[in-house]
């Protein structure tokens, strides 16, 4: 993920997919397990594989699914706390969040962003 921005910039380029209609599914620390954000835009939060990828598009405003993975506890160093597999707990609130993200995905390309948004950030 850290180095993703020349695969999504080549193919984005090859399929004559504007910056602005790539859609980036990533974790988010930001967000508790289990939530799904939608956005267009913005920063990258720490998160090196937005950066390589905006750097690659020249652009940030593409169109992030924002899965939420929680902050690590304690004193846990984040990358660590990313690549640490789920624990037996936490499967089933992720395979849940993966057919959301799948979801929204579809929706977005059929309906739009904002129309996405209103769908899948609405409390269920």
């Amino acid at each position: 993920m850290n180095t993703s921005g020349g695969p999504v910039s080549a193919l984005a380029k090859y399929l004559k997919v504007p910056a602005e209609r790539v859609i980036v599914i990533h974790d988010e620390l930001d967000l508790p397990l289990g939530t799904l954000k939608l956005k267009k835009g913005g920063g990258h939060g720490g998160h090196n594989g937005l950066r390589d990828i905006a750097k690659a598009l020249g652009t940030p405003e593409f169109i992030r699914v924002r899965l939420g993975i929680g902050r690590p506890p304690g004193q846990m160093d984040a990358a660590a706390f990313v690549l640490k597999p789920f624990g037996a707990s936490e499967k089933s609130e992720v395979e849940l969040m993966e057919e959301l993200a799948i979801d929204a995905v579809t929706s977005i390309t059929t309906e739009g962003l904002l129309e996405a948004q209103q769908k899948f950030h609405s409390p269920s």
